[in-house]
């Protein structure tokens, strides 16, 4: 571990100056919020715009900030292949999935299932939404108290609790006004802070941008390679289970942002907040167009830290390339060591923008979600909209609560860089939810029963996953290809047992 930096004044008041702005926001926004169609869809009025930066401050956040550069300062730009199949994602959303949420005003995604496949099929997605984004909102909140941790010398927990108690008093204050506004403000106040640690590597480096790019290329940290064994092995463009490959994460990437944009109540709830169809779409435009640069520019800033440490070796740095220390560790030691007075409050600031960006938009989506999907549908169809509301307003409390404790949780971990564990998650949590809404959209004889054979299935199959990868079975029981396709096999269990049984009811009705 490393000393905590001393922030100068200047530093402080950058920081206390974005959270009071922030905080403001969220005040200014509660006005607002008098029925549950302004606290979750904002009363359907914003621009594409505004939204579209808005997606990118949702899908931006700590694992952005601080995965991304430890990341590639530890390994090379392999997870950076995945997200570049959003654009291929994103254009099949816009033109096959928009139209289905947009045909009727909506709130939540599971309220489709529910047309398509019954009650129970609707329950099941909502949960499956809110127990996956539990946990994404409590690694994200780890990641940035981590940084404050390394940065101020607050103990860890405190800054947990800290961070999660702040976005969640906005956040239910403000609601989905907030959310969306903040989320604009947060995606600036992060690539500002990037650019400057750039700027001070660049500048501190002899050679600049051409020594990082020469150092980087003999050292292979612009490859497609993966870590095995301390060393940097290119990864094959064949199609393989067992190993990743270009293809297989390529199809990892494309299974995995199509779940978000068919899926995720984050990103379709934004769809019924837009104006228009127009709009919406306009928004998945402004989102393809800015995440894709922000993504690169941060997994190239983890390769300049790993130039600047070459050029200029500690100790701890060379623990976080070994991995005696979490990689994850190395921004907040750059900033900590190497950044001027007023760029280190700018990037702090950053990091809580980061982090925030995705925390309050998540914790505003599960509310949502809670309270459309579970609470007025199933145990209190009946009450006023003011009821609705206040529960709202509790559940976002309750949730920013399981935020706090998850993240604790988490700080106990070790293991592979978080970006890796990351990755893993996001497949086993999916639950074949991309190959659910696949059969809704485009067939038409999988009813309710053949639907839930195939849930049965891709259960069993993602439990059995979980149990090998963590070592609970025999070797002739342990699954025989890579975490990574966890999610992309699951996708497809969901849908051919689903149609399979849907196919076998039908023809039996006719017969």
């Amino acid at each position: 571990m490393f000393s905590a930096m001393n922030l100068e004044f200047v530093d402080w008041v950058v920081i206390v100056g974005y959270m009071f702005v922030i905080l403001l926001v969220g005040l200014i926004c509660s006005r607002k919020n008098t029925s549950t169609e302004e606290y979750f869809v904002g009363n359907r009025r914003f621009p594409g715009w505004i939204i579209g930066l808005s997606l990118v401050g949702t899908s931006i956040s700590s694992i952005t900030f601080l995965a991304y550069p430890g990341d590639a300062y530890k390994t090379s730009w392999l997870r950076f292949v995945p997200n570049t199949m959003l654009p291929v994602a994103v254009l099949i959303a816009a033109y096959c999935f928009l139209p289905f949420f947009r045909r009727e005003r909506i709130t939540s995604a599971y309220e489709f299932l529910e047309q398509r496949f019954g009650p129970s099929v609707r329950v099941y997605g909502a949960f499956a939404f809110m127990f996956g984004q539990i946990v994404r909102i409590s690694m994200i909140l780890y990641l940035v108290s981590l940084m404050l941790h390394e940065i101020t010398g607050l103990s860890v927990l405190f800054c947990i609790v800290i961070g999660g108690l702040f976005v969640s008093f906005y956040t239910v204050l403000g609601g989905i006004d907030a959310v969306i506004w903040t989320d604009v403000m947060q995606t600036l106040i992060l690539l500002a802070g990037g650019v400057a640690c750039y700027w001070v590597i660049v500048e501190a480096l002899p050679g600049g941008l051409s020594q990082i790019l020469s150092v980087a290329e003999n050292h292979g940290k612009l490859s497609l390679s993966e870590l095995n064994n301390g060393k940097l092995h290119s990864v094959s463009w064949d199609w393989s289970l067992d190993k990743k490959t270009i293809p297989m994460m390529l199809l990892i990437g494309l299974s995995a942002w199509l779940t978000e944009y068919s899926s995720n109540q984050n990103v379709i709830q934004r769809y019924c907040a837009s104006k228009s169809s127009a709009e919406a779409r306009k928004a998945m435009l402004v989102c393809v167009l800015s995440s894709l640069p922000i993504w690169a520019f941060y997994m190239f800033l983890g390769t300049c830290l790993f130039v600047f440490f070459q050029q200029f070796p500690t100790l701890p740095a060379t623990e976080m390339l070994t991995g005696s220390q979490s990689a994850e560790q190395i921004l907040p030691y750059f900033i900590v060591h190497n950044m001027p007075s007023g760029f280190a409050g700018l990037v702090i600031a950053a990091a809580l923008a980061a982090a925030m960006s995705s925390l309050d938009s998540s914790i505003n989506a599960i509310a949502t979600v809670w309270v459309v999907d579970i609470y007025r549908r199933h145990l209190k169809p009946a009450k006023s909209d003011r009821h609705y509301l206040h529960v709202a307003w509790l559940m976002a409390s309750i949730i920013g609560l399981f935020m706090i404790i998850g993240a604790f949780y988490l700080s106990n971990t070790t293991g592979k860089t978080l970006q890796h564990t990351a990755t893993i998650l996001v497949s086993l949590l999916t639950g074949g939810m991309l190959g659910l809404y696949l059969l809704g959209f485009f067939t038409h004889k999988t009813g309710t029963t053949a639907v839930w054979f195939g849930i049965v299935a891709t259960m069993l199959f993602t439990g059995w996953t979980v149990l090998s990868s963590n070592g609970l079975l025999p070797d002739f029981a342990s699954v025989p290809f890579d975490l990574y396709y966890t999610g992309l096999i699951g996708n497809v269990i969901m849908f051919v047992v689903a149609y399979s049984f849907g196919l076998r009811f039908h023809a039996a009705k006719n017969t």
